[in-house]
């Protein structure tokens, strides 16, 4: 027997994928908070992992936008801020996976912009608030297309951000704190990780604020290049 829906649902939240015509499906967004060293510091969070934990941020698929898109200056906010990442994509479920057995939940990579409301995400930190209004900003989840990579832990590649084609943020993926297979073992022993879970790796140092009419170009080595366009504000 069919459903009949009150209003149309939205469609699935998907992506390209490099070399093929079929999208993944996205079923979650998973971020990793302050995994550069540098990075930490400038948030004014140091980080020792010797002592400290792995901590993850959600969003709603629907935040989810492509590589090239022109999203509008989000209300509510006088410091919009870029965060450029390492994406991991999921083609494989698990729970309680051993680090050494991460890489096969692995599908590929892309590269992704975490957009944040930094001073809303700032205010509710100091309050010891929630961050979502900082962070699950709509239209602030930007993912190029998908490089296959099944099985690969990334763990090397330059990593670098411009902002109408001056340098923001310049780091290598072998300086996160947590590396791929790490943070998947982590993650999964709090969730059961599932295909077309992704996960953004954490930021290096150099975030900061954009203005509407902005360009940001981004690239990591072996795996891609994105970019957004910032509009005006509605």
């Amino acid at each position: 027997m069919s459903t009949t829906y009150l209003w149309n649902p939205p469609a699935p939240a998907s992506l390209p994928v490099r070399g093929t015509d079929a999208r993944l499906p996205i079923n979650r967004l998973f971020f990793v908070g302050r995994n550069y060293h540098a990075h930490a510091i400038e948030m004014g969070r140091p980080v020792d992992k010797a002592t400290a934990h792995l901590f993850y941020f959600t969003k709603s698929p629907g935040t989810l936008v492509e590589s090239g898109a022109c999203v509008a200056y989000p209300p509510g906010t006088q410091d919009f801020q870029h965060e450029m990442e390492l994406v991991v994509a999921l083609g494989a479920p698990g729970f309680g996976v051993a680090v050494e057995d991460a890489a096969k939940l692995i599908y590929g990579y892309a590269c992704g912009l975490d957009m944040t409301r930094r001073d809303l995400q700032l205010a509710a930190r100091e309050q010891g608030r929630p961050w979502d209004l900082g962070k699950d900003v709509e239209q602030s989840s930007v993912v190029s297309e998908i490089v296959p990579a099944a099985g690969q832990v990334l763990s090397q590649g330059a990593l670098e951000m411009r902002v109408n084609g001056a340098t923001r943020q310049r780091s290598d993926i072998a300086r996160l704190i947590w590396n791929v297979a790490e943070i998947i073992a982590d993650l999964s022993r709090f969730y059961h990780l599932q295909p077309g879970d992704l996960i953004f790796t954490g930021t290096p140092e150099g975030v900061g604020p954009v203005v509407a009419g902005d360009r940001i170009e981004g690239s990591i080595e072996n795996v891609g290049s994105i970019a957004l366009t910032i509009g005006a504000a509605e």
